[in-house]
């Protein structure tokens, strides 16, 4: 065995031994390491947003390879797909609306992928889709998501019902992706271009974490008072920590199957 193989192994096995808390603190410090360094490699802060858009792009072309290359699309959410184009276009409206910019071409081109991937679910390859698989309630998600907008949204000078808009935007993004991880429980094996997806989504959000949380600490807390005030600020960033770490489960079982050599993934139970 090299000795890199070797020495990978050996980490694998002492954090296999450890307890689930000392295996959570592990972590958070590597999260926290991770955005130490984005905080020295990258100058300009705001380019993590637009990574973390550009990966989910990348993701959703993932997706579209695949349907086009195996022409199924077992193991897919398409409840997912759906939170996904609708929160896309709520967000591309507040971007017309409320600004435009680079986020906004990019959301456009995400969305377009979006909904071809759910023309492509539920016409071209209806056949293979796991419908009873898929069953996660889509109201277990859209109903709060409007109510907490409702509630807490931001509180600039633009139009009320845009403001809503953009928090319900903010919210449903951040367990969007529920659906999907229902699905891969379920069924306790993925597949490599749907686990390439998700691991993608995975990356994207800690990018949009890492990118909120800088951007406050280069601001020395100023940004949050640029968002508004209230509860707004607080929940921005909650959402984007939420969305990090809903999808950091998952992330772990994809390195550990990557690293070892396995082509398709095998969830134990309790990782959704």
């Amino acid at each position: 065995m090299r000795p890199q193989k070797r020495a990978i192994q050996t980490v694998k096995t002492w954090l296999k031994r450890q307890p689930p808390k000392v295996k959570v603190f592990l972590a958070v410090v590597s999260g926290i390491a991770a955005v130490v360094l984005l905080r020295t490699v990258v100058n300009d802060h705001d380019n993590l947003f637009v990574a973390a858009e550009a990966v989910h792009a990348l993701g959703i072309a993932v997706l579209l390879f695949k349907l086009a290359k195996e022409k199924t699309c077992a193991g897919l959410s398409l409840k997912s797909q759906e939170l996904t184009a609708i929160f896309l276009a709520i967000r591309l409206y507040c971007s017309f609306v409320m600004e435009y910019d680079i986020h906004t071409l990019l959301d456009s081109a995400t969305l377009a992928f979006t909904l071809w991937v759910v023309y492509m679910i539920r016409f071209n390859l209806r056949s293979t889709y796991m419908d009873d698989k898929d069953n996660f309630p889509i109201y277990y998600v859209l109903a709060p998501c409007a109510v907490l907008a409702l509630l807490v949204h931001p509180s600039t000078s633009h139009n009320i019902l845009n403001r809503i808009m953009w928090a319900m935007c903010v919210y449903l993004e951040a367990v969007s992706v529920l659906p999907q991880l229902r699905v891969m429980q379920n069924t306790k094996i993925v597949e490599p271009f749907t686990a390439h997806y998700v691991f993608a989504l995975g990356i994207a959000r800690f990018l949009s974490c890492a990118h909120w949380v800088l951007q406050v600490l280069d601001s020395r807390g100023h940004l949050l008072t640029a968002l508004g005030y209230g509860l707004w600020p607080s929940f921005v960033l909650i959402a984007e920590i939420i969305q990090t770490f809903i999808l950091a489960d998952f992330c772990y079982y994809y390195v550990k199957s990557i690293f070892g050599g396995q082509l398709v993934m095998r969830l134990p139970s309790g990782v959704v």
